[in-house]
């Protein structure tokens, strides 16, 4: 599929460095320290077991690498235990003067009925590892419809959007300004059994509408349409899960 045509001004800034993920160890202490294992109903020292017990199966140095991507395993907890509702507070991100907390968009209330789409297989323990996490900044301006048959055809699974917001959990600054993604592995299907239009992503709010001017800055889950493109959206995905 040939790219879209890229509209993005002239001048638009290099994309900032994807920020490296800590090891998985130190990722499950981050949980614990937000309160996930209590979110999830484990006790902290189940979650470090399973964590570690997830880590010592990791693929060593030889896991492959591709242009902008990281031999990195990002540890998440299952949303069947801890839904996206219950996690986007837990992210921030630095303002003058603080920092702001994460939010779900008003308009977006069944954010949890976003499910994954066929073909990803999510491990069913507790916790799983999603490897080699890329924030997709070359499919900026792609529209969902475009994307997901190109990640397809590079061998690789688009984030669900509980995973995104984990990742914003464990490196705020993979949300930055100009540069956030989609999370198109996570889709709600309607009644008869269609997809619903909605694509959900994580992106920074600037403070309008019915986010309110005290939310300017903060991250945020919200959505857009499967057929538009958004120049400042890319599209997280990974090389696999593995639980």
């Amino acid at each position: 599929m040939p790219r879209p045509a890229d509209t993005r001004p002239a001048d638009t800034p290099t994309a900032p460095t994807v920020p490296a993920l800590p090891p998985v160890a130190d990722q499950a202490e981050r949980l614990v320290a937000l309160g996930v294992h209590e979110l999830a109903g484990l006790p902290a020292e189940e979650l470090r077991a399973e964590a570690a017990r997830l880590a010592a199966d990791l693929p060593g140095p030889g896991h492959p690498r591709g242009p902008g991507q990281q031999a990195e395993a990002l540890l998440v907890v299952s949303s069947r235990l801890v839904p996206p509702s219950a996690l986007a507070p837990l992210m921030r991100l630095p303002v003058r003067g603080g920092e702001r907390s994460g939010f779900v968009v008003e308009d977006m209330t069944d954010v949890d009925d976003f499910a994954p789409v066929d073909g990803i297989e999510v491990p069913e323990g507790p916790l799983y590892l999603v490897l080699s996490p890329d924030r997709g900044d070359d499919l900026a301006n792609w529209s969902p419809e475009e994307a997901l048959p190109e990640l397809a055809r590079r061998g690789r699974s688009p984030l669900l959007l509980a995973e995104g917001v984990h990742w914003a959990l464990q490196a705020p600054g993979v949300v930055a300004d100009n540069h956030c993604y989609m999370t198109i592995g996570s889709r709600r299907r309607k009644d008869d059994g269609r997809l619903d239009s909605r694509t959900p992503a994580v992106w920074i709010s600037r403070g309008t509408g019915r986010d309110g001017r005290e939310r300017r800055g903060a991250p945020k889950v919200g959505w857009c349409w499967a057929g538009n493109r958004h120049t400042w959206l890319g599209f997280a995905s990974a090389t696999g899960r593995r639980g």
